[in-house]
């Protein structure tokens, strides 16, 4: 038996007493359609079992309909929440999404970009790792870009969803030093630029608000390596037995210190207390468990899939939007008491 005949767009014209370019019109949404032929199309589509054909309709307007996302790391915990978001509402809109990962180097970045206009994608959502210059060409020949987790500056142009990590820090500051701690220690991700990031500056900026020294010892930078944040740690912990608190900026220098400390058999909190942005899943399985800032990754993601897919006039206006944090208290932070044992 031969198999039945797959419906095309003569047909569902035909069905639906319309022309081939309304019926285009319908399903590419280009050109306006009046409502009551937008719906006599669409039953006559349905009634046919009509597909369009996604390979045609790329090739007719030079794209793919695919969204190219770009991360450090798609082991990372927060990366993969932020992918998890993207796809969430790619599938809500009707997209699909390519997902490469540039660990962190910007050569590397601009061939997975190169990549992606090549496949002509409808727009790249990005964590970016390059500089400002490297983007700014990158956006001229792509359709449309957003960033996802960082500003580059001198870039208004391309819209970027944030956390509000300034804000995060800020209140587990205030939390420790409400806890009693002065001798505050910073972990922190090294320099970018020669200018200290956002967290960092939230750090010093609330301790001066407060009263409290922000010491230049007790600022230490490192590498988003586990070598690296290990090796920061542990000299932060062994050169300053004063230290009663530790933030560490991000998920990696948090594990760290809490395995220095573990090692040098230092109680948390009773020696120190430890705390760290980013509310990772072992935090909570820590003993004791890890208070945190929890980011967003998840509506990060999601609202720069939404910027570049549903509001794209809105693209660029007002500046960054900033998601907000939540410090989650668990037992890793305690009143300051007279000194390490």
């Amino acid at each position: 038996m031969a198999d039945r005949r797959s419906a095309t767009i003569k047909d569902v014209a035909a069905a639906a007493g319309v022309g081939i370019a309304t019926v285009s019109r319908v399903f590419s949404g280009a050109g306006a359609v009046a409502e009551a032929t937008r719906e006599r199309v669409l039953a006559a589509a349905r009634e046919l079992d009509y597909r369009p054909s996604a390979l045609g309709r790329g090739l007719k307007l030079r794209r793919s309909g695919g969204i190219g996302l770009i991360v450090p790391d798609v082991t990372d915990p927060f990366c993969a929440e932020l992918a998890a978001g993207v796809l969430a509402c790619a599938r809500t809109l009707g997209g699909h999404v390519i997902v490469d990962a540039a660990h962190g180097d910007p050569e590397r970045e601009a061939e997975i970009v190169d990549r992606f206009v090549e496949q002509r994608v409808d727009g790249i959502i990005a964590r970016p790792a390059g500089e400002t210059a490297d983007w700014r060409a990158a956006a001229q020949v792509c359709s449309s870009v957003v960033f996802a987790d960082r500003v580059l500056p001198g870039l208004t142009e391309i819209p970027t969803v944030l956390a509000d990590d300034a804000g995060g820090v800020r209140s587990l500051v205030e939390y420790l030093v409400g806890l009693g701690h002065r001798r505050i220690a910073f972990l922190g991700a090294a320099a970018h630029g020669g200018e200290p990031g956002e967290r960092e500056r939230a750090f010093r900026d609330t301790l001066d608000r407060l009263g409290v020294p922000a010491e230049p010892d007790l600022v230490v930078a490192a590498r988003p390596a586990r070598d690296a944040a290990y090796a920061a740690a542990a000299g932060l912990l062994q050169r300053r037995a004063d230290v009663t608190a530790v933030v560490a900026a991000e998920h990696l220098l948090g594990e760290a210190a809490v395995l220095v400390a573990r090692e040098l058999d230092l109680r948390v909190p009773a020696d120190v207390s430890i705390a760290m942005v980013d509310d990772v899943p072992w935090a909570e399985l820590c003993d004791p468990p890890l208070t945190a800032v929890a980011r967003p990754g998840r509506d990060i993601g999601y609202r720069a899939c939404e910027l570049l897919l549903r509001e794209p006039a809105r693209r660029g206006r007002g500046g960054p939007v900033r998601l907000p944090t939540e410090l989650v208290v668990r037992g890793s932070c305690g009143a300051l008491r007279s000194g390490r044992r």
